[in-house]
């Protein structure tokens, strides 16, 4: 028994506003990215900026201060990490400075994008008078808080304590594989006589060529990957403006969305050629 047919819809497809169509995820659950009201009431606004060489994109939101729900003692500790942190990595720190004279605070939480590789092509689907409107999605990012103002102070905290094992040492970053390993000696009442054995061991010397790439093992990947880093932490920030979904500016890019053009599409790929393309089908 075949299914019943409920409607038929006709489809338009419109690129005007390619490749400027992104899918944007954000860990809010059922909230919606929106500044919270007592925010709003201060005059502050959601902001956004863009490393357009590395495909970052990072979202500022304000936090809800108010004083029953926000630790204002932490904010003034986590705001000069911050700030620090922010100077590391050579960031646009007049852009986020607050008034001279103020104490620095953490009052916003920044949501930084990882780009996620689309599998096949993507499509913004709306239905609007009766019509499926298709738009191609060019980008999807996923969006994540940026916390590494925490690992600055975590640093800080542990050469304070003059390298003392505590329980907190699991916080420090993983040992650096270039480096020598330390000689960890036993306690005296673990100490035991060792039986003598033959161990053989090879060396193998590592050669840089004329462009300092080191040959061999691991070195070379994690060098490729400190200087893409490093690459990504140099680009400079560009400032965007953020458009809530209720704004003038946002309703009128969503109302070119709709193409009222009847002019018909020729499909030229056969059916054959568009099942080969589909990848775990062939």
């Amino acid at each position: 028994m075949e299914d019943e047919i409920v409607s038929v819809f006709p489809i338009h497809y419109s690129d005007i506003l390619s490749p400027n169509v992104h899918i944007h995820q954000f860990p809010l659950l059922t909230r919606p990215l929106q500044t919270p009201p007592s925010a709003a009431l201060s005059g502050k606004r959601i902001r956004a900026r863009i490393k357009p060489v590395a495909r970052k994109l990072e979202i500022h939101v304000p936090v809800d201060t108010r004083p029953e729900i926000w630790n204002q003692d932490k904010s003034k500790q986590f705001g000069v990490a911050r700030l620090e942190d922010d100077r590391e990595k050579n960031q646009d720190v007049n852009s986020t400075m607050e008034k001279e004279g103020e104490e620095r605070r953490l009052t916003e939480v920044r949501l930084q994008s990882e780009q996620i590789l689309q599998q096949g092509v993507y499509m913004l689907g709306v239905i609007h008078n009766d019509r499926l409107h298709l738009v191609p999605v060019s980008e999807t990012h996923q969006f994540r808080p940026t916390l590494t103002y925490l690992d600055l102070k975590s640093r800080k905290s542990g050469h304070s304590r003059g390298g003392a094992g505590t329980d907190s040492d699991s916080d420090d970053y993983p040992p650096d594989p270039d480096e020598p390993t330390p000689i960890v000696t036993a306690s005296k009442k673990e100490k035991k006589p060792a039986e003598g054995k033959e161990v053989q061991m090879s060396a193998r010397k590592l050669v840089e060529d004329r462009n300092n790439n080191v040959q061999g093992g691991m070195s070379a990947i994690r060098r490729e990957m400190l200087l893409a880093i490093r690459a990504v932490e140099e680009e400079p920030w560009q400032a965007v403006e953020f458009c809530d979904g209720e704004t003038e500016e946002s309703n009128r890019v969503f109302q070119s969305i709709f193409s009222d053009n009847e002019e018909r599409l020729e499909c030229k790929t056969s059916v054959t050629t568009l099942l080969k393309s589909i990848r775990g089908l062939c």
